[in-house]
């Protein structure tokens, strides 16, 4: 970042040097557009440009225990099976004293646009815990569950382990959606990574972090399972981090930095909030 000192008496700068300033300033802003309304103090979302290019939208986890927000899925249209398939669509279904802060795409999904893994949605299970064997990043075990009840307290639970939780009534899902793989378990980064890996990939996931955020990831670069999780890991210092999609399925809504994706997907996730 430029540096300079001002010594001169006069009480006027020169354009050379308002020039420099201005300069000196946005070199240094994260690019960052939130909307005037919105609430930055609870939620946020920003682009960054290192450790490579990437969105990241955040809500702190008090926020949503308080009653201030709520983080619901969204999969099927009202009084329908049909997916509501777009971001577009789902804001069709809220309320008209409801305002989307921002979304984006919750795990992988089928060719149907159902979701492979354990979904509930409003208490209601849609789809069953999935502890299968199989090919694809779903099944690079560990994979793992986002899921929180009906008080707002957020989670990222390795399958095995949430499977227990469930068992022996520790675990009330009031939403939950299933994806693979982990990406950061307890502080410690997926065993399976490479870090010399050339498998390069526009992901998305989302950690809950020691700042007392949830945090949600959208590359804008492609990267690297390693890479990504790093980024949880070292940047954004959450323990537990989960990947949901990648490539053409990663999606994000997030109109306060002018992201608005127009994808086909499954299941979505999103932060909701009361209209001022």
């Amino acid at each position: 970042m430029p540096s300079f000192t001002l010594t001169s008496s006069r009480p006027t700068l020169s354009l050379a040097v308002i020039a420099l300033l201005s300069f000196s300033i946005s070199a240094c802003q994260q690019t960052s557009t939130d909307a005037p309304n919105s609430d930055t103090k609870n939620w946020a979302c920003e682009s960054q440009d290192t450790p490579f290019a990437y969105d990241a939208c955040h809500i702190q986890a008090d926020a949503l225990t308080n009653g201030d927000y709520s983080l619901q899925l969204f999969w099927q249209q009202p009084n329908s099976n049909e997916p509501l398939l777009t971001f577009d669509t789902l804001l069709t279904t809220l309320s008209a004293d409801q305002t989307l802060s921002f979304a984006a795409n919750a795990g992988m999904y089928n060719e149907k646009f159902a979701p492979i893994g354990y979904t509930v949605i409003e208490g209601e299970e849609k789809r069953a815990l999935n502890l299968k064997e199989g090919g694809g990043n779903f099944h690079l075990l560990p994979n793992g569950v986002l899921w929180w009840n009906q008080s707002g307290e957020v989670h990222i639970t390795e399958s095995q382990a949430f499977d227990k939780q469930l068992k022996n009534d520790e675990a009330k899902p009031w939403y939950a959606t299933q994806s693979g793989p982990m990406l950061v378990i307890n502080d410690k980064i997926h065993p399976q990574f490479d870090p010399n890996s050339t498998s390069l990939k526009i992901r998305n996931g989302v950690g809950i972090c020691s700042d007392g955020s949830i945090q949600f990831v959208n590359t804008k670069a492609p990267v690297t399972f390693y890479q990504f999780a790093t980024l949880f890991k070292d940047e954004l210092h959450c323990p537990n981090a989960l990947f949901l999609d990648g490539g053409i399925a990663s999606a994000l809504y997030a109109p306060s930095i002018d992201e608005e994706d127009k994808k086909e997907m499954g299941v979505m996730i999103g932060v909701v909030a009361p209209k001022d």
